[in-house]
């Protein structure tokens, strides 16, 4: 059997911090965030690991690196998007935002670990800036002052990057969906502290017989917040010019 090679001189002097950064994440999204680690990165590169710190600094520096390429996929995604905020008719402000949310969601749905690193980190990312400041002028177009702008995005919170912390987390151990078994002992367990809630998953389980303990369908539930968020924000905006 032969012995892996070791990275030549070449190779590491064509190495720069762009193809580190999308070989983490095309590990990231094979084999989930767990994995990416700096010795793992080194092996998918093909190269020490001593390597990698000419070109990140540490495991935050890679974490750093990696959102921002995930947020500049979707900047580039949401620019292809027509007519541009500023030439967005008024009247279809809440529609172009939509897009733009639902937009970048389906770039996240490509990484679906990309919003458990989003939530921490603390630096702006000039791509997450663009990105929001598009949405700002999408309902400055739509005739909402700044004022409301400014409760809108605090109210949309992560949901304008295209992602929401969900009330019940349906997964077992490893991400996998819990047995259906489970979930009815669970309810069982239930029903004398949290009568309501189990009365709520048994109307659900009547409306959706396929539905589970963590019932939700996470794009029509995002979709649901994100109207109720927008529609509340365009009824406030009428209010505020009357």
């Amino acid at each position: 059997m032969s012995m892996p090679q070791r990275a030549t001189t070449a190779t590491r002097s064509t190495l720069t911090r762009a193809r580190v950064l999308a070989s983490a994440v095309a590990l990231a999204d094979r084999e989930g965030l767990g994995a990416l680690t700096m010795r793992s990165l080194a092996r998918e590169l093909g190269i020490e690991a001593m390597s990698l710190y000419h070109h990140v600094a540490n495991k935050e520096d890679l974490l750093d690196g990696v959102i921002d390429i995930v947020v500049q996929e979707i900047q580039e995604a949401v620019a292809g998007i027509e007519p541009a905020p500023q030439d967005t008719p008024p009247s279809d402000w809440k529609h172009a935002v939509r897009r733009r949310v639902l937009t970048a969601r389906s770039v996240l749905l490509r990484h679906p670990w990309a919003p458990s690193v989003l939530e921490t980190r603390t630096g702006f990312s000039p791509h997450v800036v663009r990105y929001h400041d598009s949405l700002v002028a999408l309902m400055r177009r739509g005739g909402l002052s700044y004022d409301l702008v400014h409760h809108g995005m605090h109210a949309l919170g992560s949901r304008a990057l295209g992602f929401s912390q969900e009330l019940f987390d349906p997964s077992g151990p490893g991400g996998d969906p819990a047995p259906a078994t489970d979930d009815e002992a669970l309810l069982a367990r239930m029903a004398d502290e949290a009568p309501h809630i189990v009365a709520m998953l048994a109307e659900v389980a009547r409306e959706d017989p396929d539905s589970t303990l963590g019932w939700c369908d996470d794009q029509t539930e995002f979709e649901f917040g994100l109207d109720l968020l927008l529609d509340g924000l365009e009824r406030l905006a009428v209010r505020e010019r009357r």
